[in-house]
């Protein structure tokens, strides 16, 4: 039997990117690397992730080969390094590689001067000896216009990487001259920078989007020591160490609330505006800003295990889960402009040698127009942008989409199911009624329930020891078991007590003369006898049913609960927020049966998208079609499992997931159409000769433009 090679993933960070369309070509030319399995480029991040066979390929050939493609090339530093030389190297890198319009725009501006010049005094320029007087004005406009697209072309040509949109502009400008036509040559060039500077903007924009992200993370922390207050870097404070965090300060770490009281605002996590208060005991979270008093915090994380360190590595690596359709269209270019070379060849070739009186020069024109025609830009650049501004976009709303994949499910979801506890509703329990049976007192009862629960993290077990409010005297507990889906069973005081739900009751054999009970209930048996139930009593989250409504109006078509909690108080729920359906009593392992029956029910294209909070659900997220966490920003199961993270305990942020998915895709299709469409149509205009190199120009750049000003729509 063959063994799989084992792959090694590398990141690397890329200098000089400046558009989808480097990622783009970074990708196709290391795919063809033998031994390399897999490639992703963030242009948001500059950050090449690439899996590979160091047995076929080592990383010094795949950095040669990123180097021979025009781009520099280093390892990212780790996150000490990363802290050290945040400030300068975050500047200096992005002052090269950053939009800047003041750079950008008076080369620009020197070119329209130079174009507008040249068509004003056209024709006497012509009838200058030897057309000098027209060279003299077009061809420092071209030369300053085009300079940047005839050097990429020069130097992919001397690489062997001949066929790009840098080719095609090449090729059909300079033919342009060659036949008189250096107006119509200076006109491409220009409108192609004008089209790269709104395409810069349009990135930048994006880029922003994710790192306005990225800037969450704190960058020093208030060590108390002995000797005082040390201020350190987030990575040198250990797990148990006290820190101070003064108003105005971003909480550094993951911790507990020693002393003091504030309000935090977490709009940076959860795109929330309003701030919420801290007490003593109270957790709180990295990136968080404190904004009154001044708070003493122990922390129970380190950095790199925080849930701020989780999630910018989620939002750095977004993009390497590509869409469907953004590989598409990756390969689609790659093979459309070889074919589109040919074609023009065509064009200027043969009709010559067999139409009587067809001139060369008619025909050559009409190849290039073309040529300018046919230049893949549009798709190229504003497929890769929509998707970046979708995760950009959704980001900003406290949504975390782990890439462009998810956004394509979940604008296909048509069955939502929702976890009850914690999804649903607040998961802040009660005890609302004490029933006892065989001579048992309320109060023997709930110090038993409150006993045999000590251990337990589960919102029920905390509710029991809320309502018992005293020190719990768990010395006398032994034998503590666990039983996923019944409840549990311990030693207590030399007596065996189970507490949970009616099928341990049934499993068990433990005669008791009620079953269904209104609500969630938590039966308890002391030495096989049945003393009793506490009830407890959960409740819906106030926008619960407002969401339930407006996935509904959306065109979900089914709305699914599953719980392990009783029939009662699932139909309960169920009925208060206008449920399709619902599934109680259910094992960890049913959930994900119940998911596979309606994966297996659903039409083909159509998705199931499960909604939990990810402590306890984490098979179900991974094996639906699309998992989201909710309110997971605490939950390292979430943020690991799920494929969309909600930042807040909103069940409406579900809806809105879908809208930003379903806005993504439907304005990626809209550019597809748009641009094959009016591309088609300029290409048999251009063959007929109706078309000239100006309408060419509009179909080349204009739909480019128009195509990457709708892909900025989805960053809204």
């Amino acid at each position: 039997m063959t063994q799989t090679p084992a792959l090694k993933t590398q990141q690397l960070q890329v200098g000089g990117m400046d558009c989808p369309s480097c990622a783009m070509k970074i990708e196709s030319n290391l795919q063809l690397l033998k031994g390399v399995a897999e490639v992703a480029v963030s242009v948001a991040t500059e950050r090449l992730t690439v899996s590979y066979d160091p047995q076929q390929v080592s990383e010094a050939e795949i950095r040669t080969r990123v180097k021979a493609l025009g781009y520099s090339i280093a390892t990212p530093a780790t996150q000490t390094e990363l802290h050290d030389h945040h400030h300068d190297h975050h500047h200096e890198h992005h002052s090269r590689t950053e939009f800047n319009l003041k750079r950008e725009l008076p080369p620009v501006l020197v070119v329209v001067a130079l174009f507008g010049l040249g068509l004003i005094f056209e024709e006497p320029l012509q009838h200058t000896p030897s057309r000098l007087g027209e060279y003299a004005v077009f061809i420092p406009a071209y030369l300053i216009s085009g300079w940047s697209v005839l050097k990429t072309a020069g130097r992919n040509i001397l690489r062997g990487q001949v066929f790009d949109e840098n080719f095609l502009m090449t090729i059909a400008t300079l033919g342009a001259i060659a036949i008189h036509k250096i107006p119509e040559a200076v006109g491409v060039m220009l409108f192609y920078k004008v089209g790269e500077l709104f395409q810069d903007m349009a990135v930048s924009r994006s880029r922003r989007s994710i790192q306005s992200l990225l800037a969450i993370r704190p960058d020093t922390a208030n060590l108390k020591t002995d000797q005082g207050i040390l201020v350190v870097t987030p990575e040198q404070v250990q797990v148990g160490e006290r820190i101070l965090v003064k108003p105005g300060e971003r909480i550094p770490l993951d911790g507990e609330v020693l002393e003091g009281t504030s309000q935090v605002e977490t709009s940076a996590l959860t795109g929330e505006s309003v701030p919420r208060t801290i007490r003593p005991g109270e957790a709180v979270l990295a990136g968080m800003i404190n904004q009154s008093g001044v708070v003493t915090i122990r922390v129970t994380k380190r950095f790199s295990e925080s849930s701020i360190a989780r999630i910018l590595d989620l939002v750095e690596n977004a993009s390497s889960k590509k869409a469907t359709t953004e590989k598409f269209i990756t390969r689609f270019a790659q093979r459309y402009t070889p074919v589109v070379v040919m074609l023009s060849l065509a064009v200027a070739l043969i009709p010559p040698l067999l139409i009587p009186g067809a001139t060369q020069a008619e025909w050559v024109y009409r190849a290039l127009i073309l040529l300018v025609i046919s230049c893949p830009c549009g798709l190229v650049i504003s497929i890769p942008l929509g998707y970046f501004g979708g995760i950009g976009g959704a980001a900003k709303r406290g949504i975390l989409v782990k890439g462009s994949t998810f956004l394509d499910t979940l604008a296909n979801v048509k069955t939502v199911v929702f976890d009850k506890t914690g999804t649903l509703t607040k998961g802040v329990f009660n005890v609302t009624e004490i029933l006892t049976q065989n001579g048992f007192t309320q109060s023997e009862l709930l110090e038993l329930a409150a006993q045999v629960e000590a251990h337990s993290t589960h919102p029920v077990a905390q509710a029991i020891r809320t309502a018992y409010g005293r020190a719990i005297d768990d010395s006398q507990v032994e034998n503590y078991v666990e039983m996923a889906g019944y409840g549990i069973q311990a030693k207590i005081n030399g007596q065996v007590v189970m507490a949970g739900n009616d099928r341990l009751l049934h499993r068990e054999k433990i005669e008791h003369n009620v079953c269904t009970v209104d609500g969630t209930v938590v039966h308890l048996a002391v030495d096989s006898q049945y003393a009793g139930r506490i009830i407890i009593a959960d409740e819906l989250k106030d926008d619960a049913a407002q969401a339930i409504q407006v996935l509904k109006a959306n065109g979900i078509q089914k709305i699914v609960m599953l719980t392990g909690d009783n029939q009662s108080a699932a139909a309960r729920i169920a009925d208060k927020v206008g449920l399709d359906s619902f599934l109680a009593e259910l094992l960890p392992e049913g959930k994900v049966q119940a998911i596979e029956t309606l994966l297996a029910q659903g039409r083909p294209g159509n998705r199931v998208a499960f909604v939990g909070d990810g402590i306890n659900d984490a098979p179900v997220l991974a094996r639906a079609d699309v998992g989201i966490a909710m309110g997971a920003l605490g939950s390292d199961a979430a943020i690991e499992t799920a494929d969309v993270v909600l930042m807040t305990d909103a069940p409406s942020k579900v809806a809105e997931a879908i809208q930003v998915g379903r806005k993504t895709l439907r304005i990626v299709w809209q550019n597809i159409t748009f641009a094959i469409v009016i591309k088609g149509i300029f290409i048999v205009l251009g063959v007929f000769g109706i078309a000239t190199m100006w309408t060419a120009v509009f179909a080349d750049i204009g739909v480019a433009l128009i195509a990457i000003f709708n892909a900025m729509r989805v960053l809204r």
